[in-house]
């Protein structure tokens, strides 16, 4: 049984890498605790993005965790994997639910408040929003500002994860951010050790999501405790 959890979402980049040494490094993310994968081959033919998929999905269901197809609607229904995933230049999001079914994952990419409103309303289920950071990958992107990624998380009753050039160093600036995780590429698949990099993410990644937990508490609590305050001061008056 699959759980849909995007607290630490590896996407991965075979650039450069063997079949073997890719397989390898996907299976030591999971193994390390990566909760959500998205295959994302943008240079491969249909029949190649199906072999590796194939082989990629087999990999994930040993550790439970869904597969997510990146951009291909076909690839994903052909292999049956548990959802995909669409960019602002993609299939729209009603298409894509329209095609992959009310009980598949859909997740979409969006950069701004008003396109993250419209693929929560065409049935998305989540949003990667981003780039926070530059990227070292060959996807192109435009950087959104934390307050933006803090205005979607806002806009969306949906999980938003945070993207782009994210790794162990730089992930303070998503605090207090009510983000639903994180999603990783390089940081994961550049790694040196990659299982031990994918547990430190998912670590850090879940105390980004308990800091804010904590600094709602305490707004909510100092809110109370000001209405008991104005309470018992117009009861003295």
């Amino acid at each position: 049984m699959y759980t849909f959890n995007p607290t630490l979402y590896f996407i991965t980049d075979s650039t450069g890498l063997s079949e073997e040494e890719f397989l390898y490094r996907v299976e030591c993310a999971l193994d390390g605790g990566a909760t959500l994968i998205q295959l994302r081959e943008k240079d491969r033919t249909t029949r190649e993005y199906i072999h590796l998929a194939y082989k990629v999905h087999s990999i994930a269901r040993r550790y439970n965790v869904p597969l997510i197809v990146d951009d291909r609607v076909d690839v994903a229904l052909a292999v049956g994997t548990e959802g995909v995933h669409v960019g602002q230049t993609d299939m729209p999001v009603s298409i894509a639910r329209k095609l992959m079914g009310p009980d598949r994952i859909v997740g979409a990419t969006t950069k701004t408040v008003t396109q993250a409103v419209e693929a929560y309303e065409q049935g998305a289920d989540y949003l990667g929003v981003g780039a926070i950071y530059p990227t070292t990958t060959k996807v192109k992107t435009v950087l959104t500002t934390t307050d933006t990624l803090r205005d979607i998380c806002a806009a969306v009753p949906i999980p938003v994860n945070a993207i782009g050039g994210l790794n162990k160093t730089n992930l303070d600036v998503l605090t207090g951010i009510p983000i639903a995780g994180i999603c990783v590429v390089s940081a994961i698949m550049k790694s040196d050790n990659p299982c031990k990099s994918a547990h430190d993410l998912l670590i850090l990644s879940k105390q980004l999501q308990n800091s804010f937990k904590m600094e709602n508490n305490a707004l909510i609590n100092q809110g109370m405790h000001q209405n008991v305050n104005k309470y018992l001061i117009k009861l003295i008056l």
